[in-house]
C-alpha cells in the first residue's frame, strides 16, 4: 500500500480557471517546500509545461485512452516518486469533470482518473455572472456519479466581497465547504493562441513571471491548509509504480548492442513531448541526447536515431528554414537509413515545405495552416511496417493541429496509420518513408513500450 495525498483540480466547464488554479496551487505549495508532483489529465502538452515550471519536476499526464485504465495509477505513482518522492500530488483535470471521449459514458474524463485513483475533487467554479446558483452547480456536480468525491469548492473570478459572500452562503447547504475565493485578476492570465496556451518554452522569462503571479494569488486566495486536508484524506494506492525499465523488459523484441544515441528534438518549436519517452528509450538501452533544431547546427555526436516530437513549427518556420547545416544533415542521415520516428510538428519539419518555407526536404509532401482545429482520439492500425510498428498493429493516439499535408504526386513511400474517421469512412495517414515514420498522431508511448524499444533495436 502506497500513501500519497492528492487532489484533482476539476471544472464544470473549460475556461474555468483549472490550469491557473493547478499551477498556483502547485507553486505555493512548493513555495512552502512541499515537493509537489504535478499531472493533467488528457492528452494535452501545454498545462504540463506550466507545471513543470511550478513544480520543478516533469509535469506527466493520466490518460486512460493513450495508456489504459490500468497504468494510471502506476503512472500517478511513478511520477510521484520521480526524480524523487513527492509530498503530495495535483492533478489538473480535462473540459468538464465528467466529460471524456464522445460516445464513451466519461472514459477518460477527470471523474474517470479521479474515480480510479480513488482522488478528491477539488471543484473550480467560474463565478462570473452567477452568484446563488452556484450552489446548485455544486450540488449536481457533487451527488451526479457515484465513486467521485468533490471534497472542495474554488469560488474562481469573484467580483466583490458581496458576491462572494452570497456564492459562500449558497455553497454551505450542499455541504461541501468553500477553500477558496478568487477575485478577477486579469493580470496573471497566461497568453494564448490558436491552439490554447502559449507553451512555457517559448515564453520562458515570462512563463516563470506568469507562475510566480498564480503561486502568489494561490497563497493569498486559497486556503492552503484545507487543500492539504482534503489531500491527505485520499486512501492509500494498492499497487506499485509504473517501471520503464519492467515495460520495455515484458516487449520482448529482442536485446540492443551497445549504447545508440537517440537525439530527441527541444527548444521553442519542439516542445511536445511526454516525459515518459526518454525514460523507455532509456529503458531500452539508448543515451538519449537533446537538441534544438532552431540553433544547434548539428545533431548530438554519435546520433542513431532521431525522435521529431510535436510543436509549432510554423510559428517559427523562418528560423527553421535559415538554419541550413541542421536541416541538410537531418537529410543526410534520413538518406543513410537512419530511423526516425516524427509526430506532428516534426512531420512537418520533415516535409519539402511549410507554408512557404523550406523544411528539411525528407518527405515527399508540404503542409499549410487551415482555418479548422483537427482534435480528437484516433483508434489506428499501422499500414506498414516502421521502425517503431508493425503492419496490423494496433493503437490509440491523438491529433491535434490546424496545418494539412499535401503529398506530392510522384511522391514515393507508404502510409503510416488508418483508421476510421467521424463519418465511419476509412482515412489513411503520414508516410513510412525509408525508416522515417513520420504521422500527425500523437502516441503515448507507455501505452506501447515496443514503440521505444523497436526504434533502439
Amino acid at each position: 500500500m502506497v500513501s500519497l495525498p492528492r487532489v484533482l483540480v476539476a471544472a464544470p466547464a473549460s475556461g474555468s480557471g483549472k490550469t491557473m488554479i493547478a499551477t498556483g496551487l502547485i507553486a505555493a505549495l512548493r513555495e512552502r517546500g512541499l515537493a509537489v508532483s504535478p499531472h493533467k489529465v488528457g492528452p494535452d502538452y501545454i498545462d504540463p509545461g506550466y507545471h513543470t515550471q511550478a513544480a520543478g519536476r516533469p509535469g506527466r499526464n493520466l490518460d486512460a485512452h493513450l495508456v489504459g485504465q490500468e497504468r494510471l495509477v502506476p503512472l500517478l505513482l511513478h511520477g510521484a516518486a520521480t526524480p524523487e518522492p513527492a509530498d503530495v500530488a495535483i492533478i489538473e483535470g480535462v473540459m468538464g469533470l465528467f466529460d471524456g471521449a464522445l460516445g464513451t459514458d466519461g472514459f477518460a474524463s477527470s471523474a474517470h482518473v479521479a474515480r480510479s485513483t480513488r482522488t478528491p475533487v477539488l471543484l473550480a467554479v467560474n463565478c462570473a455572472a452567477v452568484s446563488r446558483s452556484v450552489a446548485a452547480v455544486v450540488h449536481g456536480f457533487a451527488t451526479f456519479e457515484p465513486g467521485v468525491r468533490v471534497g472542495g469548492v474554488i469560488l474562481n473570478n469573484v467580483a466583490s466581497p458581496r458576491h462572494e459572500a452570497e456564492a459562500r452562503r449558497a455553497v454551505a447547504a450542499t455541504g461541501v465547504p468553500v477553500v477558496g475565493a478568487i477575485p478577477r485578476l486579469p493580470d496573471v492570465v497566461v497568453p494564448s493562441r490558436h491552439l490554447g496556451l502559449i507553451p512555457a518554452a517559448e515564453r520562458r522569462p515570462e512563463a516563470l513571471s506568469a507562475v510566480a503571479a498564480l503561486g502568489r494569488m494561490a497563497r493569498d486566495h486559497l486556503d492552503l491548509e484545507a487543500v492539504l486536508e482534503l489531500a491527505r484524506s485520499a486512501p492509500e494506492l494498492d499497487d506499485s509504480p509504473w517501471d520503464p525499465v519492467a515495460a520495455i523488459a515484458s516487449g520482448a523484441v529482442g536485446a540492443t548492442r551497445g549504447e545508440p544515441v537517440v537525439a530527441v528534438a527541444a527548444g521553442e518549436a519542439f516542445t511536445f513531448g511526454y516525459a515518459e519517452t526518454p525514460e523507455l528509450l532509456a529503458a531500452a538501452g539508448a543515451r538519449v541526447e537533446t537538441f534544438d533544431p532552431l540553433r544547434d547546427e548539428a545533431l548530438p555526436a554519435g546520433t542513431a536515431g532521431l525522435v521529431l516530437g510535436g510543436g509549432f513549427p510554423q510559428i517559427h518556420a523562418g528560423a527553421l528554414t535559415a538554419n541550413t547545416e541542421l536541416r541538410r544533415e537531418v537529410a543526410a542521415f534520413a538518406d543513410a537509413g537512419g530511423p526516425i520516428l516524427a509526430e506532428c510538428a516534426g512531420m512537418l519539419y520533415l516535409l519539402r515545405e511549410l507554408d512557404g518555407a523550406p523544411m528539411c526536404g525528407v518527405l515527399p509532401g508540404s503542409a499549410r495552416m487551415h482555418p479548422r482545429l483537427v482534435l480528437g482520439y484516433r483508434t489506428a492500425v499501422a499500414v506498414s511496417d516502421s521502425v517503431v510498428a508493425d503492419e496490423g498493429a494496433r493503437v490509440t493516439g491523438h491529433e491535434f493541429h490546424r496545418t494539412r499535408v499535401r503529398h506530392d504526386a510522384n511522391g514515393s513511400g507508404a502510409r503510416a496509420w488508418g483508421w476510421r474517421d467521424s463519418r465511419d469512412e476509412p482515412e489513411l495517414e503520414g508516410f513510412v518513408h525509408g525508416r522515417v515514420h513520420a504521422s500527425y498522431l500523437h502516441t503515448h508511448w507507455a501505452g506501447r513500450p515496443d514503440a521505444a524499444a523497436r526504434l533502439v533495436r
